[in-house]
């Protein structure tokens, strides 16, 4: 499991993302890249992490499940994640 103070950061993240966010296109729109600049590091969408929903674990991460491959496992294997069986042939 990952520290708690690394899932809160990423939280803060996200939320500085959606509240610059209509900045942010204008900005953009306008091609104002100063103004972009003085807006905080973290408004910046790119700063987001993809983490595991069960274990917040950041690397090997599943997009189309939204776990790591650790938990993806475990959650196949008990059959847990509906159409996927293990490979055998």
């Amino acid at each position: 499991m990952a520290k708690k103070s690394w899932l809160a950061r990423d939280k803060k993240k996200a939320d500085t993302v959606k509240k610059f966010a209509a900045v942010r296109a204008e900005l953009k729109a306008k091609g104002d890249y100063i103004g972009l600049a003085k807006l905080p590091k973290n408004a910046s969408p790119v700063r987001g992490v993809n983490r595991c929903k069960l274990t917040g674990r950041r690397h090997a991460f599943i997009r189309k499940y939204g776990v790591s491959r650790l938990t993806f496992r475990e959650l196949a294997l008990n059959g847990q994640i509906p159409g996927v069986t293990k490979a055998s042939w």
